[in-house]
């Protein structure tokens, strides 16, 4: 009987910690972030492309002056 008490006051102790939440939470975050990387693939692989074009034009255009 002491040792099921014990256990119930663990579980008590458990569903109160806040700690717990905090770990959820950044589960969820990362797997929005994950389904909105997938959604939007093509735009940020459009969008990456182009910023490393220009970075590549502006930077030889300097190397070449």
């Amino acid at each position: 009987m002491e040792e099921r008490k014990k256990k119930m006051k663990t579980i008590r102790k458990l569903l109160r910690d806040d700690n717990a939440f905090g770990v959820v939470e950044i589960v969820l975050i990362i797997i929005v972030v994950v389904a909105l990387v997938i959604i939007f693939r093509e735009e940020i692989m459009s969008l990456v492309t182009s910023a490393f074009g220009t970075i590549s034009e502006k930077s030889s255009g300097l190397i070449n002056t």
